[in-house]
């Protein structure tokens, strides 16, 4: 129950091998952290296209947060590096549009960083909370 007050709804599209497992790692030690992420797993962040994104903007999310592996961890050579690069033009993108490039955020999790995980989501939430509902949303 939000008692009038603002929830954010916010698309998490993670890495298989390292953001996710992290997120199981998070619940299997009964970490707790908003229940506004809505998590997809993908095989590696490189999968996100960038039309993902905007998909999930355009149906209601108030944020998305990516996760990967970290620089030198991924298990597909460089999907991270292009990941960072793609991110980057998608701030641009989405300021165009007038949407505020902080809805969009880019993480390195690895598997073992369940604590990481829950800080990130309870940090991304609240930013998104102070954000407001995303205009064009209908809420």
């Amino acid at each position: 129950m939000n008692n009038g007050k603002f929830e954010p709804k916010i698309i998490g599209f993670f890495c298989k091998w390292c953001t996710s497992a992290a997120a199981d790692l998070a619940g299997t030690s009964r970490k707790k952290y908003p229940a506004n992420l809505i998590p997809i797993r993908f095989f590696c962040s490189s999968r996100i296209d960038p039309q993902h994104v905007l998909h999930a903007f355009e149906n209601g999310a108030d944020g998305v947060l990516i996760g990967g592996c970290h620089f030198g961890d991924c298990h597909y050579q460089d999907g991270n590096y292009k990941t960072a690069r793609r991110i980057a033009l998608l701030h641009n993108l989405l300021e165009e549009m007038g949407i505020d490039k902080r809805r969009l955020r880019l993480e390195w999790i690895s598997a073992a960083e369940g604590e990481k995980f829950t800080r990130v989501v309870k940090e991304f939430t609240e930013e998104i909370r102070k954000l407001g509902p995303i205009k064009g949303n209908g809420a």
